[in-house]
């Protein structure tokens, strides 16, 4: 379930991608302190690190090196198509993956990845006006799983903060925000 639950984010995230112009690189993101890039470049390092992971190559750099280049959606191209390739590979989730804060099961590693490319992709939508591609099914099940564990664990500097406050009626994908911690400006009005 939660490789299918990957497939849907990447799929969504690559259509917010796509529709990301140079003149929005520079847009400042629901992730305090990054800009667009700042953080497409983190999500495109984040995905090269897992597939080198799942398929013990090398990455061709760090997380945090500048993986986009001049051609952004095309390096978000490669990432994915990499990443996807490694999570659908026979025992992909038996395998114990090696994250910067140490090593962890594969279930495990799989939903913090599924977490890196939805929420992240939700950030980016927000950023450049796309908020109608977001997947409310899929932000709506990673909410549930969230409040279903102990997710106070991960509220840690650098990772989450404590939830902020969400309207009831907001999409998923704002509570999901609001329950990370990220505090989202009121919609926009067109």
């Amino acid at each position: 379930m939660t490789i299918a639950m990957i497939d849907r984010a990447l799929d969504m995230t690559a259509a917010i991608v796509k529709g990301i112009t140079d003149t929005r690189l520079h847009a400042p993101t629901p992730c305090a302190g990054w800009d667009v890039r700042t953080e497409l470049n983190h999500m495109v390092g984040g995905m090269r690190v897992f597939a080198a992971e799942l398929t013990a190559t090398d990455a061709g750099g760090d997380h945090e090196d500048d993986w986009l280049g001049t051609d952004p959606q095309a390096a978000f191209v490669t990432a994915a198509d990499l990443d996807r390739a490694a999570w659908h590979r026979p025992g992909a989730l038996d395998a114990t993956v090696r994250l910067g804060f140490g090593a962890v099961p594969g279930p495990m590693a799989a939903l913090i990845h599924l977490t890196e490319v939805l929420v992240h992709g939700v950030d980016l939508a927000l950023a450049t006006d796309q908020e109608h591609l977001v997947d409310e099914r899929s932000c709506g099940e990673l909410l549930t799983i969230m409040r279903g564990m102990d997710f106070d664990t991960f509220r840690l500097p650098g990772m989450f903060g404590p939830a902020v406050p969400a309207p009831a009626d907001a999409p998923a994908h704002r509570q999901l925000l609001a329950f990370l911690g990220r505090d989202v400006p009121a919609r926009r009005r067109r």
